[in-house]
Formats: C-alpha cells, sequence, structure tokens
C-alpha cells in the first residue's frame, strides 16, 4: 500500500466496534496515520504484524485497538477472578508502560475490560492485588512481570495477544532473555495474534520476530519518514569548551516555551543542571539513577509547565510522550543514530511544530555521518556568531555539595567565570 494512499483511512471506515468508534470520537481521533493505515487493516484480521515504528506515530493506538476489538469479539469470561489474562502488552521503560496503560483507558472508556499495569520501584503488594482480582489486559515491564509470573499470580496459558513494544529498546537494555522467557510459556505462535513493534527492524528484531511470531507481515516506514516533516533541525559546530555558553545564549534567543535538553552522560546532565540553575533557567534532571516516584512528579512538572527544561539522558528519549514540547537540544550528539531520531522525535507531536537543535562538538562529531545516513538527509548547519557565546554566572552545586566542575572558556566574548549582568527567563 503507498503511503499517499494510507494517509487517507479514516478510523470511521474500519470494522471498529461502535463503542471503539465512539471513544475515538471522544479523543478527536479522524485520521489514520500511516502506520495505522498500514497495520489496522492486517491486524484487525489476526493477522500477525512486525511494523517499524518509532514512539509518536500512533502505533500504540494502532494496537490498543486491534486488542479491544478483539475482546469485544470474544467475549471473556463473566466471574474476573477466574478468567485467564487474555492480553499483555511488554514495555522495555516503566515511562512507557504508564503511557500506554493511560491510552488504554482512554480507548476503553466506552468498555468495561479491567487494564493491569506492572512496574518495578513501586506498589509491589497493591500491583499483586490487583492481578490476583483478574485483568483482561496486562501491561507491564519484563521483570516485574516475571517475579508475579514465577509467583503463578497470573498466567500467560490462555493467551490470545501478545504486543511486543520498542522491541530494539529491549535488546539495548537486556531484557531480551526475559522476553524470550515469556514467548515460550505462552501458547503457540499459531495460537494467539502476535505484534511487534520498533524503531528498526533490525537483524536480531526481525529474528526475533520469525522466531515468535506466526508468519508476520513486515511493515517498514519509508527513509523520508523517519523524522517528522514539521520538526525543523538545526546544528552548530562548537568547541566543547564553548557549549554551555552556546546553550544559555540560544535559549536566551529562543525563549522555548518547554525544553528537553539531552546528554550522553549523567556526569554531564548534572553539570548542564548546575550552570542552568546559576544562569536562572529552573530545570530538573531525568536520568536512571532518579527514582520512581520522583521521576513521575518530574514528568507531572514538566508536563503541567511548573518545570521549563528536563536535563535528560537518553532514558527519556524513548517513549516520552509530553505534549507541547517546543525545543529538543542535542547537547552531546547521540552515539547511536536511532536514538537522534527518538529524541527529536520528542517535539513536533500530534501534527505541532518543533525545533531541534545539536551542539556538534569535537568529541562527538564522528558520528554526524552516521545520523545524517540513517535520517536520508543532511542536518543544516549556522554559523556561530559571537554574541551567541553569553556570558554565564556561577554554577549552582549539586545539594550533595559535591564540586561543580567548570569548563574552561577559550572565547574572547568572555569566560565562564564572569559574572553577566544578563539573567535567564523562567
Amino acid at each position: 500500500m503507498k503511503h499517499s494512499e494510507t494517509q487517507q483511512i479514516k478510523f470511521k471506515d474500519l470494522p471498529l466496534h461502535e463503542k471503539l468508534h465512539k471513544a475515538l470520537d471522544f479523543i478527536k481521533f479522524t485520521h489514520c496515520t500511516p502506520i495505522q493505515a498500514e497495520s489496522l487493516p492486517l491486524m484487525l484480521t489476526g493477522k500477525d504484524v512486525a511494523g517499524q515504528a518509532q514512539t509518536g506515530t500512533g502505533k500504540t493506538a494502532a494496537y490498543l485497538l486491534t486488542i479491544l476489538q478483539h475482546l469485544l469479539e470474544h467475549p471473556g469470561h463473566d466471574d474476573p477472578g477466574k478468567a485467564p489474562l487474555r492480553a499483555l502488552i511488554i514495555s522495555p521503560t516503566r515511562e512507557l508502560a504508564i503511557q500506554i496503560y493511560n491510552d488504554a483507558c482512554l480507548l476503553n472508556k466506552y468498555t468495561d475490560f479491567r487494564i493491569g499495569l506492572v512496574y518495578g520501584g513501586v506498589d509491589y503488594d497493591k500491583q499483586r492485588k490487583m492481578l490476583q482480582d483478574g485483568v483482561d489486559i496486562l501491561i507491564g515491564t519484563p521483570g516485574r512481570l516475571i517475579d508475579y509470573y514465577k509467583q503463578k499470580i497470573f498466567s500467560l496459558a490462555k493467551l490470545q495477544i501478545v504486543v511486543l513494544d520498542e522491541a530494539d529498546r529491549m535488546f539495548d537494555l537486556g531484557f531480551i532473555r526475559d522476553v524470550r522467557y515469556m514467548f515460550r510459556r505462552m501458547p503457540k505462535p499459531e495460537e494467539r495474534q502476535s505484534m511487534l513493534f520498533s524503531a528498526t527492524l533490525s537483524w536480531r528484531v526481525t529474528e526475533l520476530a520469525y522466531e515468535h511470531m506466526n508468519n508476520p507481515v513486515l511493515i517498514r516506514i519509508n527513509p523520508d519518514q523517519i523524522t517528522a516533516k514539521n520538526i525543523t533541525q538545526i546544528g552548530y559546530h562548537v568547541s566543547s569548551d564553548e557549549k554551555i555558553s552556546l546553550l544559555i545564549g540560544l535559549l536566551r534567543r529562543i525563549d522555548p516555551k518547554r525544553t528537553i535538553v539531552f546528554v550522553n552522560t549523567k556526569r554531564t546532565a548534572e553539570q548542564i543542571w548546575g550552570y542552568l540553575e546559576g544562569n536562572g533557567y529552573h530545570s530538573a534532571i531525568l536520568s536512571s539513577d532518579v527514582p520512581q516516584q520522583k521521576r513521575q512528579k518530574l514528568f507531572q512538572d514538566f508536563s503541567s509547565g511548573n518545570l521549563p527544561i528536563l536535563v535528560a539522558t537518553d532514558l527519556a528519549s524513548r517513549g516520552l510522550h509530553i505534549p507541547d514540547i517546543s525545543h529538543v537540544f542535542n547537547y552531546d550528539m547521540p552515539q547511536n543514530p536511532e536514538d537522534y531520531v527518538h529524541r527529536i522525535g520528542r517535539t513536533a507531536r500530534a501534527g505541532a511544530s518543533g525545533d531541534a537543535v545539536s551542539l556538534i562538538c569535537e568529541e562527538y562529531v564522528y558520528s554526524l555521518h552516521e545520523i545524517e545516513e540513517f535520517i536520508g538527509e543532511k542536518i543544516p548547519t549556522e554559523r556561530v556568531e559571537p554574541d551567541m557565546l553569553v556570558l554565564l554566572s556561577d554554577p549552582v552545586a549539586m545539594r550533595d555539595k559535591r564540586p561543580v566542575p567548570r569548563w574552561k572558556n577559550k572565547s574572547k566574548q568572555g569566560g565562564f567565570r564572569q559574572k553577566s549582568s544578563r539573567t535567564g527567563k523562567r
């Protein structure tokens, strides 16, 4: 099916239950995205699908609608406590699992299916009790799912549908053995429907699909669809010593509404946070060692606008669904081209426009060519003008009082040790 044709498909033209059409009308979903248009007609007939799709492309709604339609067509046991688990969605991260759950609740608005959510770090006994009471659809991360499964809190024996979301991320995070463990305890591939979605259909992902799925249809997004057309990309070649000065200079020029600054290490995140706070920009760090409850509070503050800037490692670049992110900064260029796509995909969601700004220094410039090959286009670059490199106030130290390292500024426009008479906007 050609891309130009798939764009014309409307949800009302799909053979969905009236309750699902009502839910789609409520959330104002009218036209299918390309991945929805190509996958839904197949999945609604029970076919297995392995799709290449980024977050923000509508893949979640595609497989949730398929699950809900199947459950509506095949009523379950009347007694919730005796009803076996019927659909399982496996997510690599807690953040993505939570967002899938929220989307599922929206589409389940006019049906009464019991949807469960399990992930590590919080509510162990509460989640266990929920599973014991029975659920139709279970969404969870591999570790917590296997924990409850081994305790025989739920069974996979009668599973009808399974979804593996962000399969490539399962490999990256070392969860693939856990995923295979669960697949081997489900009904045979021909006795269930399986759906897999991944940023790329690499060799290892397609091997997993063919091993644990029933002759899946592979759906690939064309190269010109890898990055959204409504994202404006721009790069600045800058020395490592001048990156923080340029970052804050750009923030002062742009005054973005809601921003994520991506870095490659937690140490750099702490350094950036210190300079942002010291120069009038309220921000917070999102990395792998942030406790789950604090992480959720950060998301709430960021989504509500109380927190304008997140400084994040690549943990946050996958699965986040926060509306109205106006700018993404690659303070460090990612070392993996797929991470570049995931990072900039945090902006320009749901038809909005956004900007992706990359600071290309000598340390990470080596990944630029590979990124451009992967996305099928050159990242436009602009000259760093002298007035972009601003004078900086001293950084704020972390609460544990560790010393904040200072970069040596070789720019004639002002060293980092000088105080600025200007302050950034919060």
